[in-house]
């Protein structure tokens, strides 16, 4: 399945512009940066770092000339599942950030505790993938 299948279903055509492309990737460093305050709580760490992976995702998603319809229900999956094709994410990596995806939304709709794991977990793939954004994408961030 390519991209164009999922034009109205999770996606939109859309005109890439860089310079929104390098002001998320911005955003999601400087929200992997906050990921390491450790004065920070479990949950606002995983949050900066679960944030900055939807944020990479968003601008290679972006790249390709697509965004998400975040008036349907599973952008956030649909984000993460687009990584095999916009970054060429292997399958196991797409795997573990749906994991991280679906810790989010147990902590943020029940309000049960992340642990340091979990913690740990979310902020190295966050500076995973965004090394592999920028490496792929070719863009320079401040």
């Amino acid at each position: 399945m390519t991209l164009d299948n999922l034009i109205g279903i999770s996606v939109e055509s859309i005109e890439p512009d860089p310079l929104t492309i390098r002001r998320l990737l911005a955003a999601a460093k400087r929200n992997i940066q906050d990921s390491h305050l450790s004065g920070l709580s479990n949950e606002n760490r995983f949050d900066a770092a679960y944030k900055a992976i939807m944020q990479i995702a968003n601008a290679a998603l972006q790249a390709r000339g697509f965004r998400t319809l975040t008036s349907k229900p599973g952008h956030h999956q649909a984000m993460i599942q687009s990584l095999v094709k916009t970054l060429n994410v292997d399958f196991e990596t797409m795997i573990v950030l749906d994991a991280l995806r679906k810790q989010r939304n147990v902590a943020d709709y029940s309000g049960d505790l992340v642990t340091d794991v979990a913690v740990k977990e979310c902020i190295a793939q966050a500076e995973l993938l965004l090394a592999i954004a920028l490496e792929k994408l070719a863009l320079a961030i401040p």
